[in-house]
């Protein structure tokens, strides 16, 4: 609930005064004997919420910032465990995409070791992001109530609930899952919302959300939060797997998430934001919104002073905390987790394909073009024997490192398994198609092979591209048909490519990964992969 700075100031003394008499002491309302101390002294409770968003199932994987190393599953555990042992009013929750997109210790048993892993810790609940439906609909709620897979046999599913309030069952018109969950801290309620990006039909296949639907998140947020308020509940936290960003004082806050914030009831105290890897500590509109980067390399910290009376918030902070490896130990009953697993794919993903003269990275250059994208287009325009070929960025997952590459690292590279897919287009729809890279919310730049092409960053939205060539340097006619390469992503229309689903003359073709593997074990060793100026930026 939004409460002025003004009664803040007034309050802050016996804030600070109710703190101090209460630490070291659980009970908060009592002494250690069990005496009830002055009433004034323990009219309010702290409680620690930690959370994580987008960690995707990485939980072998090590991280660089800052030249050091950072995350790792065994010591995010580590840290949140410490960070637990502060405060026993602590509450653990993750703001989507805790799966999908995994590392291949996590992807190759159906993502059951990285649910597992948040069981050991003793997460309290979760929300589903867009990747959980990766799958369809059934895997994801095979992983949260439980069932079996035909890979690996039973598996009991979370521990803890998963919550979303906008994702709705095309069948029965009601929540596919639980809108809200109350938590009791202290014998004081917290109500937990859970929504999922609205845009999620555009970032999955078909099949991944065949059922349901999903409703504007605001909306569904404060349909739940009246819900609750009959219920007596007044201290509020939102997990909504919306972007948002901020610097690292709170100032400029942006994204989807701020402009929810805006919409919703002001008994919202927290939201815990997730979807675009970001650091978000900011408060806006009353509420604090919270967001720590992703794949475990951060969390977020956020502290509640919660009133007896009125159950309600009346102070709230957050920190953002990076989990770098040096000065903590790995916890001991993670690492053994992941031990466990690796082992069980170690003969898939060891597997040695080739070696890079160097690090060949995803990131892109001004114009929009990354040394990785266009290997990784080049291996499926070979594949598929098309005239063009075009990879989305969002299904670039990770570099390739310098040294000797694996099986296990290519899968990281491109963790999907789309299959690729041979279509014919007229030149004037690669022109549309290539004018779709700038919308309206989000620009993404496709990865491309077989032509290359201006664009005018002064143009309006759907005339950027100026030119565009072929490899002996004449224009691409508008009229002729040409082959072209994507995956059954982008095929079906993935990330509002709406062009790709004019294509005729369908074929479908290998797995993506699979056409990486065999192109680079075709090269000349070691390989490379450069920017070329596929793509140019005039201005």
């Amino acid at each position: 609930m939004r409460f002025s700075s003004k009664w803040l100031k007034a309050a802050f003394p016996a804030l600070m005064l109710s703190a101090t008499l209460a630490s070291g002491n659980v009970f908060a309302g009592e002494k250690a004997d069990g005496v009830k101390t002055d009433a004034h002294q323990h009219r309010y409770i702290d409680v620690q919420l930690l959370g994580i968003n987008d960690f995707h199932g990485q939980l072998d994987v090590t991280r660089n910032v800052g030249g050091k190393a950072v995350g790792r599953a065994d010591y995010l555990a580590a840290y949140l465990k410490l960070r637990e042992a502060e405060n026993k009013n602590t509450l653990l929750v993750h703001a989507g995409d805790a799966v999908g997109a995994s590392s291949p210790v996590s992807a190759l048993l159906q993502d059951e070791p990285t649910i597992e892993f948040l069981n050991k810790l003793g997460f309290d609940v979760g929300t589903p992001g867009n990747h959980e439906f990766d799958e369809g609909v059934g895997e994801m709620l095979r992983l949260i109530y439980g069932g079996t897979h035909p890979k690996t046999g039973y598996f009991r599913g979370a521990d803890f609930p998963y919550v979303s309030a906008n994702v709705i069952d095309k069948k029965t018109g009601k929540p596919l899952l639980p809108p809200y969950v109350i938590k009791k801290v202290k014998g004081l309620p917290i109500g937990f919302i859970g929504v999922t990006l609205s845009d999620t039909p555009s970032l999955v296949a078909p099949s991944g959300v065949a059922g349901v639907s999903f409703t504007d998140e605001a909306e569904a947020i404060n349909e739940a939060v009246k819900q609750l308020k009959r219920r007596g509940v007044r201290a509020i936290v939102v997990l909504a797997h919306n972007p948002g960003v901020s610097n690292k004082d709170g100032s400029n806050a942006s994204g989807e998430i701020v402009e929810i914030a805006k919409k919703v009831d002001d008994e919202v105290d927290v939201i815990f934001a997730g979807h675009n890897h970001a650091y978000l500590n900011a408060e806006v509109d009353g509420k604090l919104l919270v967001q720590s980067y992703s794949y475990g390399t951060a969390f977020s910290d956020v502290d509640l002073k919660i009133d007896r009376r009125t159950k309600d918030v009346v102070a709230k902070k957050a920190e953002i905390v990076t989990t770098y490896q040096d000065g903590i130990k790995p916890d001991a009953e993670i690492t053994k987790l992941i031990d466990k697993y690796e082992e069980k794919v170690a003969p898939i993903i060891n597997q040695a394909i080739g070696t890079a003269k160097t690090t060949i990275s995803a990131e892109q250059n001004a114009s929009g073009e990354s040394a990785l994208g266009n290997l990784i287009a080049d291996a499926q325009r070979t594949a598929m024997k098309t005239d063009f070929a075009f990879m989305n960025p969002g299904g670039i997952r990770a570099d390739i490192e310098q040294g000797e590459v694996t099986w296990g690292e290519l899968y990281n590279v491109q963790p999907f398994g789309n299959q690729l897919v041979k279509m014919t287009l007229t030149g004037g729809q690669i022109r549309n198609l290539l004018n779709q890279q700038w919308q309206s919310n989000q620009t993404r730049m496709l990865q491309i092979s077989g032509l290359t092409y201006t664009w005018d960053a002064s143009k309006p939205i759907g005339d950027k591209v100026v030119d565009i060539y072929l490899p002996n340097g004449m224009k691409l006619d508008p009229n002729a048909e040409y082959t072209v390469t994507a995956n059954s992503f982008l095929a079906d229309g993935g990330d509002n490519f709406t062009v790709f689903t004019e294509g005729k003359n369908r074929e479908v073709g290998p797995v993506d990964l699979d056409a990486l593997v065999a192109y680079i074990q075709q090269l000349p060793q070691p390989f490379d992969a450069n920017i070329e100026g596929r793509i140019q930026k005039l201005r």
